[in-house]
């Protein structure tokens, strides 16, 4: 394992010195590392998949936190987001809330003060309030009361909360399939060099999912409310994971959730505002989506996968109310149908299925998680000036689609839970349980 942990460490810390490089990195540079890093990672899991010898549960979190520390010394790179998590808390700071103005609001503000006026010129969309839920807008403040403008900051509690993720999916699937997601390139690019957000929504979500399996429906809902503050997508997977709760357990999930926004309602405005500009109008690395529109119009062709999704959606709930005990949802399938028809899919979403693929590992999301790091090939990347900012090239997503369908086929022909993990994802002498859709 120390082999393999040294091997994926030298192609993080090669990445990390290319980050700290005027400009961004090359794209045949960092697709030949994420390969270097990726490699080692599945060849270790079949090793431990067919070997019976004991898993080095220490070596595995030790080489965790040094992939996570590269990322910390390398900083983000094809990535300009940070800069609105570092404004939101400088204006969550300062005005007591973030949301409401447009950042170009303040592009001749005198009062805004020099490192933030930095900050504020990298912004983009700055015509458009912020797009991020309250949960966390509570993050993006608390960096800015350790340090404000310093993305360091956001870094590193980002790693604190993906280590507390790790922690929480050992109680749920065996050692070797949770380092599926401690050495994944996709959630070490993502989380330690970028600080995307998203791990705070997964962390409460699979805390929640721990919380369930032991019958705390209370801190469950409040977990839940929490999660889907942070971002919306926890709310495809909150009903069914309260399908055996109480009355007052929904109410409490659903009085968590206003209570995150009633605040900033009342102050004037939340996210939601921009969430609708980005559903009515935003398209990038999209899949059915990108099909179906060449058919279509946008409302048509989202209200006819809109229509299957929920069809999708309602099937697996009732599968799971079936059972008489709670059953851990798949939430590979949910959140991976969900992005299928999606007109976005950029590649920190699959941050949300990914823990789902520990719990019961597949061939199709693990190719999932490197195929679509191929989003990041778009004109802006390449430098190509006939291409727009965020245009692909006509060969990306056929290849990156091409990829997951290949290996989604490939699972389905085996007819057993891929990768050939432990029945139902359990580790051994585990109460966890799963279904399949």
């Amino acid at each position: 394992m120390d082999a393999a942990g040294f091997c994926c460490a030298l192609g993080y810390a090669l990445l990390a010195v290319l980050a700290r490089q005027p400009g961004e990195p090359g794209l045949v540079q960092f697709y030949l590392l994420i390969a270097w890093a990726g490699f080692p990672v599945f060849a270790l899991y079949f090793y431990f998949l067919h070997k019976e010898v004991p898993f080095p549960l220490g070596r595995m979190i030790l080489w965790a936190v040094v992939f996570r520390l590269c990322g910390l010394a390398g900083g983000p790179f094809f990535e300009d987001d940070f800069f609105r998590y570092l404004w939101d808390g400088y204006r969550f700071a300062t005005a007591g809330t973030p949301y409401g103005v447009a950042p170009e609001t303040f592009f001749v503000d005198p009062g805004v003060p020099a490192a933030f006026q930095a900050v504020l010129d990298r912004i983009n969309n700055p015509d458009l309030p912020t797009i991020y839920g309250p949960t966390t807008q509570l993050f993006f403040l608390a960096g800015y009361w350790v340090q404000p403008a310093n993305v360091l900051v956001l870094q590193s509690m980002m790693i604190v909360i993906d280590l507390a993720t790790v922690g929480l999916l050992l109680r749920l699937a065996p050692a070797r399939n949770v380092m599926l997601y401690a050495w994944c390139p996709l959630v070490v690019k993502e989380i330690a060099f970028t600080a995307h957000p998203e791990g705070i929504g997964v962390c409460l979500l699979m805390a929640a999912i721990v919380l369930a399996r032991e019958r705390h429906w209370r801190s469950t809902a409040l977990c839940l409310g929490l999660a889907a503050g942070a971002k919306v997508f926890a709310l495809l997977l909150a009903p069914l994971i309260l399908l055996r709760a109480r009355f007052t357990h929904w109410l409490l999930f659903a009085v968590t959730l206003a209570a995150l926004y009633a605040p900033f309602a009342l102050g004037g405005g939340t996210d939601l505002e921009s969430l609708w500009v980005f559903a009515r109008e935003w398209e990038f690395n999209a899949a059915a989506y990108g099909l179906l529109n060449i058919l279509l119009m946008r409302g048509e062709a989202i209200a006819v996968l809109g229509l299957m999704f929920a069809v999708f959606w309602i099937h697996h709930a009732v599968r799971l109310r079936r059972h008489g005990v709670p059953h851990i949802p798949r939430g590979d399938w949910i959140f991976g149908a969900f992005l299928l028809v999606s007109p976005v899919i950029n590649p920190w979403y699959l941050l949300w299925l990914l823990p789902f693929a520990v719990i019961v590992p597949s061939v199709w999301a693990w190719t999932a998680s490197v195929a679509v790091l191929l989003a990041y090939v778009t004109g802006l990347n390449l430098n190509d000036s006939e291409l727009q900012a965020y245009q692909q090239p006509a060969w990306v997503r056929p290849l990156e689609f091409g990829l997951i369908l290949a290996a989604l086929a490939w699972d389905l022909i085996r007819q057993r839970p891929p990768m050939r993990g432990d029945v139902n994802g359990k580790p051994p002498g585990s109460g966890t349980q799963c279904t399949e859709t």
